[in-house]
């Protein structure tokens, strides 16, 4: 016999969870059907986020040449302080023993007089406001618990300018540790980009750099603009003898360079000392404007001056690029940023 009982009705909960789950189902599988394929940058796309990277790279890698550079001053400063104060506390036990020796003569001839117990006092400010009350001190006496005074305020200031430049040294030296690691990270950043290109695609990115630092040194052969002074030429001279030569970070020569490192070694060569970094660079000597140059000027771009180059004529500069690249002959209109100001040494 059939059974007449009424059939389950489904959980009203349990219908709309497979609802909500069969909409998000097809609403997915329709997504993934329209969905375009990913797109894969062409070497021109590549080229130009490759080429901000390095431009950043280059941004931290002046700042890490400028951290470096001060390390350096301030080690040698810190030396020369703590030569200073060994040195002042030499004096300063000399001093010292000469009291100790009048205190000795004063006890054998019959006891140390109460002046020269204070005199022997470690705080010599207190003795002198104490001294001033027995009127027992002789003039010598005064003149050599002065100097020691004098010796050991010195000492003081020196040690305390000492410490300040400790924690400065302990700073910049942090500075320095995360201006390389960001130098590091961008670089690494470009070269995974890079090595998305097709070997065909990086022969044609090459080619193409080839072909306008060919047409860059062709111009500046055309150009044969004049020099600013003897020692301009000199330093420009200089500069063409390093023509590639490979771009490295921080590297001042003679056989790699980054931008500042190119500029600074050349005009050493011709015995002109100019700062080691872009930014230092571009607070020397006499500003100019592009109608204003001469070969061997410095040529500074970006509006933070973290490119510089030597003005090579006709529109062109000799530098040292960036990561990758050689020392070579460029367009000012091509270099990425702006052209800002020239700079006669």
């Amino acid at each position: 016999m059939a059974s007449h009982r009424r059939p389950k009705q489904p959980n009203r909960t349990r219908v709309t969870v497979l609802t909500t789950a069969a909409a998000a189902a097809v609403a997915l599988s329709t997504h993934a059907a329209n969905a375009a394929p990913s797109h894969k940058p062409d070497k021109d796309e590549v080229k130009a986020k490759v080429d901000k990277l390095y431009e950043e790279a280059e941004q931290a890698t002046e700042k890490y040449n400028g951290a470096k550079e001060k390390q350096q001053r301030l080690q040698k400063e810190i030396s020369a302080i703590q030569d200073g104060v060994a040195r002042g506390q030499q004096e300063l036990n000399k001093l010292r023993d000469g009291l100790g020796s009048l205190a000795g003569a004063q006890y054998r001839s019959g006891g140390i007089d109460p002046s020269v117990q204070l005199f022997l006092s470690s705080d010599p400010d207190d003795f002198l406001d104490k001294a001033s009350t027995l009127d027992q001190l002789s003039g010598r006496q005064i003149a050599a618990l002065k100097k020691v005074q004098g010796k050991q305020r010195e000492l003081a200031q020196e040690r305390a300018e000492a410490t300040g430049k400790l924690r400065d040294l302990a700073t910049t030296r942090t500075e320095l540790g995360d201006r390389k690691q960001e130098v590091q990270g961008k670089l690494t950043e470009a070269q995974e980009l890079l090595n998305t290109l097709t070997l065909k695609e990086k022969s044609a990115l090459a080619a193409e750099q080839q072909r306008a630092s060919r047409s860059s040194a062709e111009r500046v052969r055309l150009g044969n603009g004049s020099s600013a002074s003897g020692r301009a030429a000199a330093a420009f001279s200089f500069a063409q003898s390093q023509l590639g030569k490979p771009y490295f970070r921080g590297a001042t020569g003679p056989s790699s360079y980054d931008c500042s490192g190119l500029t600074s070694w050349a005009y050493a060569q011709a015995g002109v000392h100019i700062p080691r970094t872009s930014e230092e660079q571009a607070n020397i000597g006499t500003r100019l404007t592009r109608s204003q140059l001469q070969v061997g000027d410095l040529v500074f771009f970006f509006d933070d001056l973290h490119h510089v180059g030597l003005y090579a004529g006709n529109g062109q500069i000799l530098h040292a690029p960036r990561t990758g690249t050689v020392v070579r002959y460029e367009s000012m209109d091509t270099i990425g940023g702006p052209f800002m100001f020239g700079v006669r040494v």
